[in-house]
């Protein structure tokens, strides 16, 4: 039997809102795994949804540019938030969001290799910065969106500088209309993907091991009800369609009225404008989002950079 420690409980209570004693039961009960025993929890009723986003650790920035039609996202990682505060580190970041956006590079290591504007390469001012500020820090993710015609809007959020902060956030919008009804609408929008926390655009978006995950928990739930087996087969699909429609952007309810979807925000920001105004993509970076399980691969993770791997 797996060993259960006092501070794999703390984390599973800070990720289900959960009691200590049901989440040392559900640790127990999935030999000390805590992703199964939060979904062991939320068969049993004792826990909400969980989004990963929401739970995260890891330090550092998340800095975003947006040139017009274009606009890019990358996430710089450090070990505390003292070092997101120094200048030199908010530069590092500022400055790989401006080589990312100007080269249309999409890819962490790609952008490690570019050229920086002060000589060498991004991966090398990493490491310098990482000798110089004496803390390990790690370039993880880049992700970029562009639309033919229309706008690029960005969003931080808790923004410890310009175009740098926690959460980051683009959105884009496929339309002839200008700027004067891009922006608004555009900044509204990702107002609402920060606090809504939406994993697809669509529903038909979303990514099957997700929905999967979905109709295990829900399945487990339903079985307990008792109720007969194609009965139990409707609630499990209710839930997964309930699922989708609750964490696909265009239908979420939009933050700002939490009556209307966001695609009928969209569609009368349209009508209004006399015009045509697509959703067509967006991207939400929350700083250290999906590096639970790697946290303690971190070092090794700038280990390798440093080596130039």
């Amino acid at each position: 039997m797996a060993e259960i420690t006092a501070a794999a409980v703390k984390d599973l209570r800070e990720r289900s809102g959960a009691g200590m004693m049901d989440c040392k039961k559900a640790l127990a009960e999935t030999a000390g795994d805590v992703e199964a025993a939060v979904d062991w929890l939320r068969a049993k009723g004792l826990a909400a949804a969980a989004k990963k986003s929401s739970r995260t650790a890891a330090e550092g920035l998340v800095a975003v540019a947006v040139s017009g039609t274009k606009g890019v996202a990358v996430e710089v990682n450090s070990e505390t938030d003292f070092v997101a505060k120094n200048e030199q580190f908010q530069d590092f970041a500022r400055t790989a969001a401006k080589v990312a956006l100007e080269s249309g590079i999409a890819d962490a290591e790609e952008l490690k290799a570019a050229p920086h504007p002060a000589g060498a390469t991004i991966g090398d001012a990493l490491v310098t910065n990482v000798a110089t500020i004496g803390e390990n820090q790690a370039l993880r993710r880049v992700a970029a969106v562009a639309v033919d015609q229309g706008l690029v809007v960005d969003y931080v959020h808790n923004a410890a500088a310009p175009g740098l902060g926690k959460i980051g956030v683009l959105v884009a919008l496929e339309s002839p209309a200008g700027a004067d009804v891009l922006q608004p609408l555009g900044k509204q929008i990702a107002m609402h993907i920060a606090a809504a926390f939406p994993v697809a655009l669509k529903a038909d978006d979303i990514a099957p091991e997700i929905l999967d995950r979905e109709r295990k928990v829900a399945a487990e739930k339903a079985a307990e009800s008792g109720k007969p087996a194609e009965i139990v087969a409707k609630m499990v699909d209710g839930a997964v369609a309930k699922f989708a429609k609750e964490n696909a952007l265009l239908s979420q309810l939009f933050v700002m009225d939490n009556k209307t979807p966001v695609a009928d925000v969209v569609a009368k920001a349209a009508k209004d404008a006399g015009t045509t105004i697509v959703l067509k993509n967006y991207v939400r970076f929350q700083l250290g989002e999906g590096i639970e399980k790697e946290e303690s691969d971190f070092a090794a993770e700038v280990a390798a950079a440093a080596a130039g791997a």
